[in-house]
């Protein structure tokens, strides 16, 4: 005699196998995805004279940007690029508008001071831009990993992002300070020297080596990581009272700037995820500890614009380069 389940148990059943489910159909996906991109072992061949290694570091070029905006159009705000600030300021003004969001040590919240949370991840993202519009990769890197830092205690939403932008850390930053670093100085001169070398894969092509992509396309992975990462703490800090949680607002964020570059399983995955951020309150007292709501929301949204601001130059430079359709 077979067993019926009663509603309120069938409910409980279906509430724990469904995201159980999704998770391991997303182990799954992973799994066949590292075992479809495991290079295989070839015969050892001679090393061919290349000629790259007699290659002299480039000199700083003049960002594209700069050339281009004088059309009047802001690369990267063309009709099929990532959305973008189409206001954004001349490259000439980035490093002096980004200073202008610094927070003396003896002003403003602690926070946002240079040793508080959020005063330690804006410190290298408002020194990676230079007064010229390019973007230093030693301290985007060093920004990045205070911002994980600070992310991956938020919940399991962050957790997951992070994990994967992590490793693409640590990548870029094994090019930054590896036996090439002098031509990954910044993102202009990697573009440059990486198109001269023939280390670019083809547009949305994989690549060649799983392990060891190039390192624009590193960049262009933990760009989009960053779109997101500052809607999200940008929707937090300003999200009405009586509105959308924090969960919808950082699930409507991912819809924004990541969900179109993850297959199903992982979309389905991180709205899962989602579901389990801490409020709104909560996030805020993670970010600036200490404090009322209104300076928790007001530090929080000046941090998230340094990020913005970050973002906007960073994809005018990978428009102007023409990278955003490396992944």
């Amino acid at each position: 005699m077979g067993v019926s389940l009663t509603p309120p148990a069938l409910g409980r059943w279906s509430r724990r196998a469904i995201p159980f489910s999704v998770f391991t159909l997303l182990c799954l996906y992973i799994t066949l995805r590292l075992y479809r991109e495991r290079p295989l072992a070839l015969p050892a061949q001679r090393p061919q004279p290349s000629g790259l290694s007699g290659l002299e570091p480039p000199p700083p070029p003049v960002p594209t940007t700069l050339i281009r905006i004088t059309s009047g159009v802001l690369p990267g705000c063309r009709p099929g690029a990532q959305p973008c600030n189409p206001e954004a300021p001349l490259p000439s003004q980035v490093g002096s508008e980004l200073r202008a969001l610094a927070v003396p040590e003896e002003e403003g919240p602690p926070c946002l001071r240079p040793r508080g949370v959020l005063g330690r991840v804006v410190s290298p993202f408002l020194a990676c831009v230079s007064p010229e519009g390019d973007v230093e990769l030693s301290q985007y890197t060093a920004g990045w990993k205070e911002l994980l830092r600070f992310l991956s205690p938020l919940g399991p939403a962050f957790a997951f992002a992070t994990s994967e932008a992590s490793s693409k850390v640590t990548a870029l930053e094994a090019r930054v300070h590896g036996p090439d670093a002098a031509h990954y100085t910044s993102l202009a001169t990697m573009a440059t020297w990486e198109r001269r070398a023939g280390l670019l894969e083809p547009p949305g092509a994989a690549p060649r080596d799983a392990a060891r992509p190039s390192g624009s396309r590193t960049l262009l992975l933990l760009h989009r990581a960053l779109r997101w990462s500052q809607l999200c703490l940008q929707r937090v800090a300003t999200g009405a009272l009586g509105g959308p949680d924090a969960g919808a607002q950082c699930q409507d964020a991912y819809s924004s700037a990541l969900a179109a570059h993850h297959p199903w399983l992982v979309r389905q995955a991180a709205r899962l995820a989602m579901l389990a951020l801490p409020s709104r309150g909560r996030l805020l007292q993670l970010a600036c500890p200490g404090t009322g709501e209104a300076d928790a929301r007001a530090a929080l949204a000046r941090a998230a614009r340094v990020l913005e601001r970050v973002y906007n130059r960073t994809q005018g430079l990978l428009a102007g380069h023409d990278l955003l359709q490396l992944a």
